[in-house]
């Protein structure tokens, strides 16, 4: 994995499929701020939403970085690939998409309990220019596919073995896939301020080896009891390092 230079919006991302990048990192000089709504807000007033915040802070719509969606169930391969499209225009209109190139990092999934009636923004992140910044970056979810192969059905790892031999399986390669996108990064584990997981079945029988042992605990570890966003997916992670991070009240 390599990264390539969003110059407009002051970072650096890792190229993954149409819908999201693997990954993004602040340019020298920048730093990544991670916003979250109290409640989902649905997409395109969501949008609205993180545009009028990003003018309000003096950032042009190009320094839209990330973000973290709510859906309200795992989509089908065709569903997930027509609201991609929907979600994609968005971009292509704020003038993120570059030769189909996106390089907003995205997580999107289910809650199992009172989920959105429709795709929603949990939170989004964003570059700002900061003195003495070190380090921000946020690494995309990922869940047991690999990426890039026209559709996640014939490609699930330990598909449909939801056993505990079958679960560590599926946790061991997501890990795995976290680590990759981290060093393409020019980070790892150690530098981590927040790790998310993704899943509706026990971790707790892996939790010790594949994660902890790992270094994916570090400061804890935030298990969000929700589904990955495609039927058939059964566990997805993400992680970030960023040192200012709001909750957007009004």
């Amino acid at each position: 994995m390599t990264t390539r230079h969003w110059a407009p919006g002051n970072y650096r991302y890792v190229p993954g499929v149409f819908q999201y990048s693997a990954g993004v990192v602040a340019d020298a000089g920048h730093a990544i701020e991670r916003i979250r709504f109290p409640d989902p807000v649905p997409w395109r007033q969501g949008f609205d939403r993180i545009r009028a915040y990003l003018s309000e802070r003096g950032r042009p719509l190009t320094a839209f970085c990330a973000c973290e969606m709510r859906s309200p169930e795992p989509f089908s391969e065709g569903g997930f690939v027509t609201f991609n499209e929907a979600y994609a225009r968005v971009l292509a209109e704020w003038g993120l998409l570059e030769n189909s190139d996106n390089p907003v990092a995205r997580s999107n999934v289910c809650p199992e309990f009172d989920p959105p009636g429709e795709p929603a923004f949990h939170a989004f992140a964003f570059t700002v220019p900061t003195a003495d910044a070190g380090q921000s970056f946020i690494v995309a979810g990922g869940a047991e596919a690999p990426e890039g192969k026209g559709g996640y059905a014939d490609h699930i790892i330990a598909k449909g073995d939801l056993s505990p031999e079958g679960l560590k399986t599926k946790a061991a390669y997501v890990m795995d896939e976290m680590t990759r996108r981290l060093q393409a990064l020019g980070a790892d584990w150690s530098g981590t301020s927040a790790v998310q997981t993704y899943t509706v079945h026990d971790i707790h029988a892996f939790l010790p080896d594949v994660l902890v042992a790992r270094g994916a605990a570090r400061h804890g570890l935030t298990w969000h009891y929700a589904r990955p966003p495609v039927v058939d997916l059964e566990f997805e992670m993400d992680c970030r390092r960023i040192t200012v991070e709001r909750l957007l009240i009004t």
